[in-house]
């Protein structure tokens, strides 16, 4: 993409009513542009990381053997009166009425629905085990929505339904999930905890949040330090192996990492005292056991092998896609704006032509955009006749990973400019050997799609 031709609606001043890092970087760079309060329309800029991000979740959810549907986002209310929530569920509901009189609700979550289309269509334990997910808007009414797409109204969220005959066969759903999830956010350059928490509306008996570490978090954590040595890495994982999950599972969660919720200050305590952390936390999933709960209220139940009819175990589990971006931001940013780690950025590097108009930096600009396009590579070119600082000071806003920077200084001595966005650090090499090291920082993350 070339900047000029690029819809990018930047801010020089920060608005007076974003509190967070998250926020004012989105607003100020031409992210989104907020339509009501908590209610945001995603721009260029951010739709395009918040495609990656979700990319990146479907890949790791098809990779476990999850199955990618899109339910009604405007649900009816009967089925939420089936199953005792309707009424409990609280003013968070967005309650609605149609133009029959019929009571609707747009979705909060999918427990409900999924559990309707699971029962109308699955009547066998021949069929189980079954996990079924979307990426879909949902929408709850907060009291008082802050904090940007961090605590909006309106979000993005993938949420996942595992339907298995047997309490063990749906907490091996639950630790196939716990792995999927690592996975995902180390793909996004996250260190997201697994932490125990509170099931809360939802319910459940078992119930894992994940959390990124930030000063801005809403969520007060108490963990052992310890947990943030851990890292999953690139090793494989075989999901239908019960023993390999559970290890995983017992890996990440045996050491004390707890919400507020659910802190045990004696078991804390137990803790060596020089490993004792309180900190904050920004929720990006949440990952749920709760048994026959919603399968028993609304008559989801199959044959077993037995000839028997009996309900089916379920747990629900969520990531906050919109969210997600938000948590990115603030793990990963500095006074001068965004640094997106490789695997979500919006383009996987900026070019800066320092004397627009010069026939050789032009000539070598087009050069290094078509090579790096041709490669797979999306760059942004910034093609504007502007001044240099107003050029860097973009490209640091927006947070490209590594820019090269082509000047006519440096092309006399047959050189341009590789700059890192998160250290600051710039190295003189040729042209070619620019495009080769941008085309081998992304080989390993190349997003594959569906």
């Amino acid at each position: 993409m070339r900047l000029s031709r690029y819809f990018l609606p930047v801010l020089k001043e920060t608005p007076a009513d974003a509190q967070i890092v998250s926020h004012r970087y989105m607003l100020r760079a031409g992210m989104i542009k907020q339509q009501a309060a908590g209610i945001y329309t995603w721009l260029p800029l951010g739709f395009k990381v918040l495609r990656k991000i979700e990319n990146i979740v479907h890949e790791e959810q098809i990779r476990a053997g999850h199955i990618p549907m899109q339910m009604a986002t405007i649900q009816p209310a009967d089925l939420w009166r089936e199953s005792g929530r309707y009424d409990d569920y609280g003013e968070e509901m967005l309650r609605i009425e149609d133009r029959h009189g019929r009571d609707m609700l747009y979705g909060p979550t999918n427990e409900e629905v999924i559990t309707d289309v699971f029962r109308s269509n699955v009547s066998s334990y021949k069929d189980l085990p079954l996990t079924l997910y979307q990426i879909q808007w949902k929408f709850r009414d907060e009291i008082r929505p802050r904090f940007g797409v961090m605590r909006g109204r309106e979000f993005y969220m993938k949420d996942g339904y595992n339907f298995d005959l047997t309490k063990e066969d749906a907490l091996h759903a639950y630790n196939r999930h716990l792995v999927s999830y690592l996975r995902t956010y180390e793909r996004m350059g996250l260190q997201a905890i697994p932490m125990r928490a509170d099931g809360g509306p939802i319910g459940g008996d078992y119930t894992h949040e994940f959390l990124v570490l930030a000063e801005t978090g809403e969520s007060e954590v108490f963990y052992d330090s310890a947990v943030t040595d851990l890292t999953f890495g690139d090793r494989e994982i075989d999901y239908d192996d019960v023993a390999q999950c559970q290890g995983v599972l017992e890996e990440f969660t045996s050491k004390y990492a707890r919400t507020d919720e659910t802190h045990d200050e004696a078991i804390f305590n137990e803790v060596p005292e020089d490993r004792r952390r309180v900190a904050r936390g920004i929720e990006v999933g949440q990952i749920f056991y709760f048994g026959t709960k919603y399968s028993e209220a609304m008559n989801a139940k199959v044959i077993d092998s037995e000839q028997k009819q009996v309900p089916v175990h379920m747990g629900s589990h969520g990531i906050g896609v919109s969210r997600l971006l938000g948590a990115i931001i603030e793990a990963s940013h500095d006074d001068n704006g965004i640094i997106w780690p490789e695997g979500v950025t919006p383009f996987h590097c900026g070019i800066v032509n320092l004397k627009q108009g010069d026939e050789a930096a032009d000539e070598a600009c087009e050069a290094l955009y078509k090579a790096l396009t041709n490669a797979g590579l999306e760059p942004l070119y910034d093609d504007r006749k502007e001044r240099a600082g107003g050029k860097f000071a973009t490209m640091d806003l927006i947070g490209l990973p590594w820019r090269i920077t082509v000047g006519p200084r440096g092309l006399k001595n047959g050189v341009v400019e590789v700059t890192s966005r998160r250290t600051g650090e710039s190295e003189e090499m040729t042209p070619e050997a620019a495009i080769a090291k941008i085309i081998e920082i992304y080989e390993p993350h190349r997003v594959t799609g569906l």
